[in-house]
């Protein structure tokens, strides 16, 4: 994914309300942008760091600016969630992730029973539903899933093992936006339940893909899979 314009420098000056930050530019300038990440950020919120943000031209919008990445540990961190769903699906549209490839259909945002998958392949053997990931937390040399709590994220799990057992092939990507990273494993201290519904997916035939994402200010791209451990 090539960012289509250069992104905007700054620096973080806090987070707040969930889903916004204030940044100051460059030239001094205070603003506000938007966060899709909903998480707790932890090990890659960190005040006065490098930022970068796009700027938007939508008049009814009311946040500017949307905030893609943080400096952290001289690397950039990527926090803009849709990225890495549409990395995903691009990956698997153009054949370029090795263990998705073959598929002459790729659509993103599919519904199937109770959940809505982010990205759903085909081929004439057979369907494939696949559900996307952020991961920017970091402990030690593990990216950790999740930040906080996430019954959703359960949810997904346990539509993705009944995609299974009805003979589909159910995939779970992780997208590690960070480079400062060499193995993935589940943040069974945050969330035991989601670390034991991992679990019980792999037993039932869930793939789980744990993949490092490149992260520049001109680009973002994947990467290498990553090791995994699930205890």
């Amino acid at each position: 994914m090539i960012f289509p314009k250069p992104l905007v420098h700054g620096k973080l000056i806090k987070r707040y309300k969930r889903f916004l930050v204030d940044v100051e530019l460059d030239n001094g300038d205070v603003v506000v942008a938007h966060t899709s990440n909903s998480g707790s950020m932890k090990t890659c919120l960190e005040e006065g760091a490098e930022v970068f943000l796009t700027y938007v031209e939508d008049p009814k919008r009311k946040t500017k600016y949307t905030w893609e990445m943080i400096k952290i540990n001289n690397s950039w961190v990527g926090i803009n969630t849709a990225v890495p769903n549409l990395l995903v699906y691009e990956a698997v549209k153009n054949q370029q992730f090795s263990e998705l490839k073959g598929y002459t259909f790729v659509k993103r945002e599919v519904k199937f029973d109770d959940s809505r998958f982010d990205v759903f392949a085909s081929n004439e053997e057979e369907e494939c539903f696949i559900e996307v990931k952020n991961v920017s937390m970091k402990v030690e040399d593990y990216a950790r899933f999740p930040d906080a709590v996430t019954s959703r994220g359960k949810k997904h799990l346990n539509t993705l093992m009944k995609a299974r057992r009805e003979g589909k092939r159910a995939v779970m990507v992780y997208v590690i936006q960070r480079a400062d990273v060499e193995k993935f494993a589940p943040a069974s201290d945050i969330d035991p339940d989601y670390t034991k519904t991992l679990k019980e997916a792999c037993e039932n035939g869930v793939e789980v893909y744990p993949i490092r994402a490149v992260v520049t200010p001109e680009r973002i791209e994947l990467g290498e899979l990553l090791p995994f451990e699930l205890e």
